[in-house]
Parts: structure tokens; sequence; C-alpha cells
């Protein structure tokens, strides 16, 4: 790895490995010469983008390249500092968290998506009911633009619109507003509505309005010639090789951390430790060729076309929601492409635990574990009102109930043939979910080479978009 002062993110597929429900170690090992295959194909693929060569037309679109965009941003970070693209984000997002006590993100799928599953898996779980000091002087973050509806768009708005003061004025709040083609109707209708909520409360002082909203966007867009008309002076880019859903380490998703105070540098250098791993490791000990050959053989071989990602902490939610859209979008095509599903841990064994245990044999389960929690561990605490039976294990921690749930779900998985694989994670920290990101687009990518499938473009998306304009527009 490059950087030493971080744990790897590891992945145990050994309790696939059960005899008729799961898989040999023999068909794994039967596959690695495809994984490799695939693997060439995909690098491949990055040196075509990288040298403008002519893209067959069986591969377009090729978005290629968020793969190796961790290490080109940290080596221009490293030679230019503030002038590079990580240095005008960090001091672009530092000038707005000064400037306001709230920030809205406006976006839709991986235009939001990611910048949400970093905001739960890094920040405090109650980030926004914090004080500003308890905050470390980071403004609350909000999200809209992606969906189309109207109470919650009204309930943000009337959030925004709270602390006036006697003159009228309102506590101060920004946008980033994030799309990278700026004709997707949800984000643009939103972001003309919060525009001109944002001129009302800013009353007779106008000129703090470009200053209040960073774009991020294609230069060819329409969102790129609303924002220049408005004035804004830091609009970031959206590369034209790197689609909406593979963009977490643009701008996308950069800049909201930025502005939460989350060390963006960390991220990228998850990232690109995870790319190096990729790009050397064998079958057997490469996480991402490993993660592929299980979920393709599984589905392939066991008919498992149901991938629960199961999470075993609150903060991981919205991680696993990012990956449902990459998984879904990028794999979901020619009537093929397994099903993906999260759940949280131990919240979900009480809801959707019954069904897979017992339910239909269509899944993987993947759980995605902490291997340390940030907080010191909690006890469970003795108390002089034992009706509970709990004093018992008063001196044991939350996180040792935690580990016994997760090891005590896993073999009961196992005794009834169940197969399951961890993804261990040493904290929920940027440098380990810069991993994990990693390590999942790099998976769909590669998963998609090998059962030749185009994991990027979403032609299925695009057709919805046109028939809602269409009904809009009263063409019908």
């Amino acid at each position: 790895m490059n950087d030493q002062s971080f744990k790897p993110v590891t992945y145990d597929p050994s309790n696939v490995l059960i005899e008729g429900t799961g898989l040999s170690a023999s068909e794994l090992t039967k596959l690695a010469p495809r994984l490799v295959a695939a693997r060439d194909e995909v690098l491949a693929d990055l040196e075509m983008v990288n040298t403008g060569a002519t893209v067959p037309s069986a591969k377009q679109p090729l978005d290629a390249g968020f793969i190796d965009l961790p290490d080109r941003l940290l080596a221009a970070y490293r030679s230019d500092n503030d002038a590079s693209e990580v240095g005008r984000i960090i001091s672009a997002a530092q000038r707005l968290g000064e400037m306001v006590d709230r920030f809205v993100v406006i976006g839709i799928g991986g235009s939001y998506m990611g910048a949400r599953s970093l905001f739960e898996s890094c920040c405090h779980p109650y980030h926004n009911e914090l004080s500003r000091e308890a905050r470390r002087g980071k403004p609350r973050m909000y999200f809209v633009g992606n969906n189309v509806d109207n109470d919650d768009t009204q309930g943000l708005l009337d959030v925004l619109g709270r602390g006036r003061r006697a003159d009228g004025a309102g506590e101060r709040w920004g946008v980033i507003v994030v799309s990278k083609s700026g004709g997707t109707l949800e984000p643009a209708v939103a972001l003309r509505q919060f525009l001109s909520f944002m001129r009302q409360s800013l009353g007779d002082d106008q000129t703090l309005l470009p200053k209040l909203v960073i774009p991020v966007t294609g230069r060819d867009s329409n969102l790129f010639n609303l924002v220049t008309e408005l004035g804004c002076d830091a609009i970031f880019d959206i590369p034209d090789n790197i689609g909406g859903r593979y963009s977490i380490l643009t701008a996308v998703g950069l800049a909201p951390a930025a502005v939460l105070g989350l060390d963006i540098v960390k991220l990228l250098e998850g990232a690109a430790a995870m790319n190096a791993r990729f790009r050397t490791a064998s079958p057997g000990e490469n996480p991402v060729l490993d993660y592929v050959g299980v979920c393709h053989l599984m589905e392939a071989q066991r008919a498992a076309t149901i991938r629960v990602m199961t999470v075993w902490s609150q903060g991981l939610e919205a991680l696993g929601m990012w990956y449902d859209q990459l998984l879904s979008e990028s794999l979901g095509k020619d009537e093929r492409g397994a099903t993906p599903l999260t759940a949280v841990n131990t919240r979900d064994l009480h809801s959707r635990g019954q069904q897979h245990q017992q339910g239909r044999r269509d899944k993987l389960i993947t759980n995605v574990v902490l291997d340390e929690f940030k907080r010191e561990p909690l006890p469970v605490g003795s108390s002089g009102l034992n009706q509970d039976n709990l004093n018992a294990i008063a001196e044991k921690t939350m996180p040792e109930l935690m580990s016994a749930a997760i090891n005590g779900t896993k073999r009961a998985y196992r005794e009834d043939r169940r197969p399951t694989a961890d993804i261990h994670l040493p904290r929920s920290d940027e440098a380990s979910i810069g991993q994990l990101y990693q390590m999942l687009m790099l998976a769909t990518i590669v998963e998609g080479r090998l059962i030749g499938i185009n994991p990027y473009g979403q032609p299925g998306v695009e057709a919805y978009k046109k028939h809602m304009k269409s009904i809009l527009s009263g063409e019908e």
C-alpha cells in the first residue's frame, strides 16, 4: 500500500465454501484465469481512454476514467497543492463552510448518494442536532433534488427559513448542486426553487448569492451555463469519461465531504491503495477479484440472483444504498444482473432475518463488518432493577454484543447451509471508506467484462426521463 498509516480492507469468503449450496475451492481456482483476463480488459479500457484511442462501438460508452482518478488527483495535489483540483475543492469548501450554518446538496442518483454515504459513515450520527461548537464549526447538511416530493421539499424550505431575526433576515445557508448533464429534471427543478428561496432570504445583499453556490457539472451542460450566468466563481467539473454512479471520488463527493471537514486526501489515499492491490495481487489475495469470483459463481451456478449487503453499523446504510444503485444500473441489462439489497443488522434480523434464514436459497449475503468502533465501548451496565435479567452480562459492552450477534448469525446460516462472505472495514473512516468505494466500483466493471455486459451507461433510465418530459410538455 502507498500509505501504511491505515489498515487494509479485507474480504473473507470462507463461509461460502459449503458443499452443495455454496462453492468449492476448486471452482474458484478454475475461474481465476477468467478473472485475470477481465482485469486485463478493464486496465486496457483505461489505457484506451487515457491515450485517446478510438473506442469500438461495442464498448461505448466507456467511462473508465474513474479508475486511476484517485492516483491522478493525489499526484496533482502533492505537486501543486492549492492550485490542484483537490486544493481548489478544499479552499471552496472551507469558504462555504465558514459562511453558512446549513448547506443543501442538490442531486439525484450517483450525484447525491455517495455524498450521503460519506456523511452518514464518517460524521457524528446526529451531526445536524449538535451545536456549531460540537460540529467543530462545520455546517449542517441536507439533501434535496433526489425526488419530486412536494411535502419533503417544502419541509426543508421550512427548516432553512427558521431563525429569522427581527429585520426579517434568515440564517445563512448554501448549496452544492450536482448534475453532470444539467438536464435531469429533479435536481434542475430543486435548484430553481432553492435559488428563488435563497434570493428572498438574502434580501438586499444579492451579491452573496453566487458565493453561496458550489456547482459540480459538465462543461457543456445547461447547469454550467446557468451558474456561469449566475456568476459562480467556484465551478467544478465532472470529467467526460466518468459516469455519475462512478463519480463519488470527483468533486461530486469530495466537495460535500470537504465542507463537512472530512479528510478527502485520506479518502483518495484509501482508493489509491485499493487500486494498487487490484492491479498487482493474484486471485486469492485480491479483494476485488475474489469478490467478483464469489458473486459471479454463486449467481451462475447456485442461482443466487439476490445479493444482500448486510451492514453491521447503522452509519453504513447509505453506503449500501449507494452500492445498490451502482450494481443495479451497471449490470441490470439484457434481462440479466443480480438484484442488490441492503440490510442493517442487528435491526433487520427482526424483519428480514427469518426470510434470509429459511426462505428461498436465492441469496448471497455479504456482511460488512467494522473491526473497530470510533467511540469507547459502552457497557450494558448493572442495575438494581434486574427484572430484565441483564445483570449477568452487565460488564459486556456494545461492541461485544455486536460481535456475538455477527458470529451467532453466521453460525446459524452456516448450520442451515446458507453461504455468507465478509468484508472487513478497519474503521468507519475516510481511509477505509475510500478503499471500499474503489473496491466495489472496480468489482462492478470487472464483473461486467466477465459476463459480457457493458457496465457503463443506463439506457433504461433514459427511457423514463424521455416519457416524463413528454407527459409534462403535453405531447401525450
